[in-house]
C-alpha cells in the first residue's frame, strides 16, 4: 500500500505579493492576473510543503507546466535553488514582475525562468541532467490539441493563454521522460491532479500519470492528498463563487453539481538510487 498523508494548503485568496526591496513602482497591467484556477494549482503553502519535505538547503528544484511564481518564491525562500519552465512570453512577464515584487535580491538570484515547454525540460535543463532535487508539476486537468472550450485565448488571465502551449497526450509522456533525465538519483517528481467532469463522467488523471511514470521505472512513493481550502473546527470551509453559483443545475435536472476545488492529489515519484550507490547525492527524499 503507498502512505497516505494529508497536508493544509489553503492560500489566502487574493495574495498579493509583498513588497520587497527589489520592487518596482510601475504596477502590472490591469486584466493580466493570475485566475483562482491556476493559482491554486501548485500554490504557495503546497509548493513550501513540497519543497521542505523532499529537499534540503541548496537542493535544486525545477517546475513544469509553470502558471505562478510561488513555488520559485517558495524555493527561494526556503534557501533552494530553483528553475520554472515558462514557455509563453506573457506569462514569464507576469512571474518576472510578481517575483521582483516578492524577494529581495539575494533570493532573486538563486531563481530563474527558461522558455522552454514541459516536454523539453531534458533539452532545457541540458546543464543541470541528473542534478535535480524535486522537479514538480500540474498539469491542465485536460487535454490541450486546441483549448479548454471554458477559457480560450481571450482570457486576461496569462497562465490560461499558456495552457494552449502546455498539453497533448505525447508532450505529457515527454515530460514524465524528461523528468527522469534531470532528476538525481533518489531525486522526486511531485505531480498534482485535480478530477474534471466531461460528459456528465468524473475523470481522474492520476491512474494514468502513475502507470507511465511506474513503467519509466519511478517507485510509487506516497499519495498526498492537498486540501485547498481552510479548515476550522472539524469542518472544510467551502465558499462557493459567483460562477460557481451560477453553474448550479435546476433542481428537477439530472446533471451533475458542480465541482469544488476543495483538493488537489499529489502523487510523488522516486527515482531509484543508482545500483553503485554512487551517480549524485540522493538529497531529493519523500518522507
Amino acid at each position: 500500500m503507498v502512505p497516505l498523508t494529508v497536508w493544509l494548503c489553503s492560500d489566502p485568496h487574493g495574495e498579493e505579493p509583498r513588497p520587497g526591496p527589489s520592487a518596482r513602482s510601475t504596477k502590472a497591467k490591469s486584466g493580466t492576473a493570475i485566475c483562482v484556477f491556476h493559482r491554486q494549482s501548485v500554490g504557495r503553502e503546497l509548493a513550501r510543503h513540497l519543497i521542505s519535505t523532499c529537499t534540503h538547503e541548496g537542493d535544486l528544484v525545477a517546475e513544469g507546466f509553470t502558471t505562478s511564481e510561488a513555488a520559485l518564491v517558495a524555493a527561494a525562500e526556503l534557501d533552494r535553488r530553483g528553475i520554472a519552465l515558462v514557455p509563453h512570453f506573457p506569462l514569464a512577464q507576469h512571474i518576472g514582475t510578481r517575483l521582483r515584487a516578492t524577494l529581495d535580491q539575494q533570493q532573486l538570484a538563486r531563481v530563474q525562468m527558461r522558455p522552454v515547454r514541459p516536454d523539453q525540460m531534458a533539452r532545457g535543463l541540458a546543464d543541470h541532467l541528473g542534478d535535480v532535487s524535486l522537479v514538480i508539476a500540474a498539469p491542465p486537468p485536460y487535454e490541450t490539441g486546441g483549448h479548454n472550450p471554458r477559457r480560450g485565448p481571450g482570457t486576461g488571465c496569462p497562465a490560461c493563454r499558456a495552457d494552449l502551449w502546455m498539453l497533448s497526450s505525447e508532450q505529457l509522456g515527454l515530460f514524465l521522460a524528461a523528468a527522469w533525465r534531470v532528476l538525481a538519483p533518489g531525486g522526486v517528481l511531485a505531480v498534482t491532479t485535480t478530477a474534471r467532469q466531461q460528459a456528465g463522467r468524473l475523470i481522474d488523471p492520476a491512474p494514468r500519470i502513475i502507470r507511465h511514470a511506474q513503467r519509466l521505472g519511478f517507485r510509487y512513493a506516497q499519495h498526498v492528498i492537498a486540501l485547498r481550502v481552510p479548515v476550522e473546527g472539524d469542518a472544510l470551509v467551502v465558499q462557493a463563487g459567483p460562477t460557481d453559483l451560477a453553474q448550479l443545475p435546476d433542481s428537477r435536472s439530472g446533471a451533475l453539481p458542480p465541482t469544488v476545488a476543495v483538493h488537489a492529489t499529489v502523487s510523488l515519484f522516486c527515482k531509484p538510487p543508482s545500483p553503485e550507490g554512487t551517480g549524485g547525492s540522493p538529497s531529493g527524499r519523500a518522507r
